[in-house]
């Protein structure tokens, strides 16, 4: 979620054609609300505050967004859909659903940000998200990994939400439990529970 160090897959996010303009203006208002909410609460930031940090009108923002849950969303959404669907994105030839080192590796160096959002409630938003994007993720490898390719819609959908719930339990243990083991070993651990159910 730190947008100051790119995600692994940003070459390969699905984005229509937007003017350079426009997403750099996102990016900075974005970086600016991921920069405050490392600082202070949520709730006590204000749109002045995003404004003045990333240096963008007020006309501007409101051209973009409705106010700052909607610019916290959007880039949740961006973040999510981006290593949500990254493996699929990449053709990657492994047996992995979901890419579960990359991305827990990448929320752990946010430490700071997880646990800010952790103390403003907005890790639920964060989960709730993160649950339907990843079910997407997980039910399209499915469909294209030859060892599942044969299950049954309806159970492939079901089996995606399940596992998606697992992935985010499991790398919310992780962090609660100050992350003793690798990203890799996640992943692994993650990997074998899905294979040993289906």
């Amino acid at each position: 979620m730190s947008r100051n160090k790119r995600v692994w897959v940003p070459a390969n996010r699905i984005k229509k054609k937007v003017d350079r303009r426009i997403l750099r203006t996102r990016d900075r208002l974005g970086d600016a609300l991921i920069a405050l909410i490392q600082e202070k609460a949520f709730d006590d930031i204000t749109v002045q505050e995003v404004l003045d940090r990333a240096k963008v009108g007020r006309s501007t923002f409101y051209v973009h967004y409705r106010d700052k849950d909607d610019l916290f969303m959007s880039d949740v959404e961006e973040f999510l859909e981006a290593f949500s669907m990254a493996l699929s994105h990449h053709k990657d030839k492994s047996d992995r659903v979901a890419p579960v080192k990359e991305f827990f590796a990448h929320v752990g160096e946010g430490k700071q940000l997880y646990d800010a959002l952790a103390g403003s409630a907005r890790l639920q938003d964060f989960f709730d998200l993160a649950q339907g994007h990843f079910a997407r993720g997980i039910e399209q490898r499915l469909k294209e990994l030859p060892r599942s390719r044969a299950m049954k819609a309806a159970h492939r959908a079901a089996v995606s939400q399940a596992h998606a719930g697992a992935m985010l339990l499991l790398l919310k243990w992780w962090m609660d439990r100050g992350r003793k083991t690798s990203p890799e070993e996640m992943d692994e651990t993650f990997h074998r529970m899905v294979w040993s159910g289906i």
